[in-house]
């Protein structure tokens, strides 16, 4: 395998504070790369400088051993590198080529009209070398997300890009679509590409890595053959220490009834879904993509509303017709999607803190800046949000602590039910561990905490119970003893025995 690319000593500061110190990262052809480091470690900065979209301070950046000055996307692109962001960079309303020749579109004659013949039969030709089908002319908002980022790697193939950085690649995908990425993966490294993966997910590392380079602290700190490390050593070079146990043992003792649903029904989304979770519990919901998990969650939020059904709260029954009643009935909802669900990017930590308490903090309509500012300490010092001040943006902070400030401002409503999905989704593997804790800690004050979880391991090691959704309907209830993979993925597929359902 021949040397494609050679970073050496790359610093970079902002603003006075160093965030990268002297980086080192080697990649050849035909190899597959893992980028770890805990959010805040200089995974993205790095990725920006190679990308262009960041100058380096100092040191060398070596394309095919030959040294590079990359100073605009433009740079990156005329070079043969290629990213693909965790937020897909396609325009919505447009057809699949014209996303892919954005800016680089095939002409003829001298008016320069567009090709559209060359470039579905050349969009066709990037399709179908990834062994996916897809129609050229479809616009980009009617595919699914593993379809587009199928569009995004077809795009990176047109510019011949030898270097591919993948970013969080499967955060949004079926587990069908993971294994298409992965065989499209395994494709390209045929072809001699050289790829970066930046994940989360350490399972897959194992899977589709050939060599890791861990980060913590703007430093290289280690880089691993795959085939001669394991998770533990990786946990340990991503934090500086060893961590306890990955799921906290939990203390909480279970009190009375908290939530009872009772055949809760929307019409092509769910059918029939009755369950109970009592105070100090944590039951988790399993199931495939779209198995119906994420529109109960919406439904007991009042966000959707159900076609029948009853909901009872501390035994008493409710009509939840939108979120405000949710709400004032003590039921708070960490979304799947925290950036366009569970905050204001472009307010301060302390302003979406206090968002869903601005009646408790306001007096004739104003609102009472001391009380809001105690109750933001209170919870950042509680939650441990590492932010700089309360009112920087919240969009400046790590996957991590937005996650913790969305639980944050709706421990602030003093809840009595706690829905959680995908509360660990794209934050590193120490943030998730303190996810835990607070979940364990909530438990223990005696919160009702529902758990949705497309992680296997999180489910099963975070739950007293699990429920398992097919098809929109309870196909499984375990107990924490009597739960494990095969039976969760048995009911999660349709199959296997109901338990208590």
């Amino acid at each position: 395998m021949t040397l494609l690319l050679d970073m050496k000593g790359i610093n970079k500061s902002f603003n006075g504070v160093q965030v990268l110190k002297n980086i080192e990262l080697t990649l050849h052809s035909g190899e597959v790369l893992a980028l770890l480091g805990e959010n805040g470690a200089g995974k993205s900065t790095l990725m920006k400088i190679l990308g262009g979209v960041y100058p380096k301070d100092s040191g060398q950046i070596m394309i095919s051993q030959e040294e590079q000055e990359i100073r605009s996307p433009r740079d990156a692109s005329r070079l043969g590198i290629a990213m693909i962001h965790q937020e897909l960079n396609l325009i919505p309303n447009l057809t699949v080529m014209e996303n892919i020749f954005l800016g680089r579109e095939f002409t003829y004659n001298k008016w320069k009209w567009l090709n559209w013949k060359m470039m579905r039969k050349e969009t066709e030709r990037l399709l179908s070398r990834l062994g996916v089908r897809i129609d050229p002319a479809a616009k980009i908002e009617n595919l699914s997300v593993g379809q587009q980022q199928m569009i995004e790697i077809a795009k990176a193939l047109s510019i011949r890009a030898k270097i591919l950085v993948l970013d969080e690649p499967t955060a949004a995908l079926t587990d069908r679509e993971t294994k298409t990425l992965f065989q499209v993966i395994q494709s390209l490294k045929q072809e001699g590409v050289g790829m970066i993966y930046i994940s989360h997910r350490l399972e897959e590392i194992f899977q589709i890595c050939d060599r890791i380079t861990v980060l913590r602290d703007g430093s290289t700190v280690a880089t691993r053959e795959t085939n001669r490390t394991d998770m533990e050593e990786l946990i340990r070079l991503m934090v500086g220490r060893e961590l306890e146990e990955r799921f906290p043992e939990k203390k909480a003792d279970f009190g009375s009834e908290r939530l009872r649903v009772e055949g809760v029904s929307r019409k092509g989304k769910v059918r029939d879904i009755s369950f109970a979770i009592h105070s100090g519990e944590i039951v988790g919901i399993a199931g495939l993509m779209g198995s119906g998990r994420t529109e109960v969650a919406r439904l007991l939020f009042g966000a959707d509303r159900m076609d029948r059904g009853k909901i009872y709260i501390d035994g008493e029954k409710v009509r939840l017709k939108h979120p405000g009643d949710a709400i004032q009935k003590g039921i708070a909802y960490v979304t799947e999607d925290r950036k366009k669900e569970g905050l204001v990017l472009s307010l301060s930590v302390r302003k979406n803190l206090s968002l869903p308490s601005l009646s408790n903090l306001s007096s004739f309509g104003w609102i009472q800046k001391k009380k809001e500012k105690h109750l933001t300490y209170s919870l950042i010092n509680q939650l441990s949000i590492r932010s700089n001040v309360d009112d920087q943006e919240v969009r400046f902070l790590s996957g991590g602590n937005q996650q913790k400030v969305v639980i944050g401002k709706w421990l602030a409503t003093s809840p009595k039910i706690l829905i959680m999905d995908e509360p660990t989704r794209g934050v590193d593997i120490g943030a998730k561990q303190e996810i835990y804790q607070l979940m364990n800690r909530f438990a223990e004050q005696g919160l009702a905490v529902l758990l949705i979880s497309s992680d296997m391991e999180e489910v099963l090691g975070m739950s007293d119970r699990i429920l398992v959704m097919h098809e929109g309907r309870i196909s499984g209830e375990f107990t924490r003893e009597e739960a494990n993979q095969e039976k969760v993925m048995a009911a999660a597929s349709g199959g296997g025995k109901n338990h208590a359902v």
